[in-house]
């Protein structure tokens, strides 16, 4: 049975509103990642809901890395006067201490699952482990999904091998 037209314009209803941006935003990073694995394609997608909270996702490597090769790309042959120098080293540094702070974040965040409190962990460190969930429930529901597809495929195969016998 097919779907009516959705029309375009803002759901007044919040409870409706945040059950379609929570399913949309969920089938968007579907697509972007079935997009990136079937393409090959590097792919970066940033969402920030009504409520200010991020979701994003890079399908090869960091956002940062993305966003470097982004701003490489964009500018051309328009080279930026002694910031190209003293960039390089900055960039590591500055992403040396992002990828401390996120090793620290998920290493507070399992000692809380295994036990933990949450009151050692600060409120954008929590916001930042819910994030890191929620893009691995997402994995791991993908994962399942295509295992589970595989399974019916092979399942009806196998029928459609026994009923061709009889």
């Amino acid at each position: 049975m097919a779907r009516g037209k959705v029309q375009m314009k803002r759901i007044e209803n919040s409870v409706h509103r945040q059950v379609t941006f929570c399913k949309r935003r969920s089938g968007l990073l579907k697509k972007a990642k079935e997009l990136s694995v079937l393409c090959d394609a590097e792919i970066g997608v940033f969402i920030f809901s009504a409520h200010g909270k991020l979701y994003e996702l890079a399908t090869k490597g960091t956002m940062q890395g993305l966003i470097e090769r982004y701003m490489k790309s964009s500018r051309g042959t328009q080279p930026e006067p002694a910031a190209i120098e003293t960039q390089p080293d900055m960039d590591v540094k500055e992403e040396i201490n992002m990828l401390k702070q996120e090793i620290e974040i998920l290493q507070k965040g399992l000692r809380y699952m295994f036990g933990g409190r949450a009151a050692e962990m600060t409120l954008d460190e929590l916001i930042e482990l819910e994030k890191h969930l929620e893009i691995w429930i997402y994995q791991i529901r993908s994962t399942k999904m295509d295992i589970m597809f595989k399974e019916i495929q092979q399942l009806r195969n196998k029928v459609s091998t026994q009923s061709s016998i009889f």
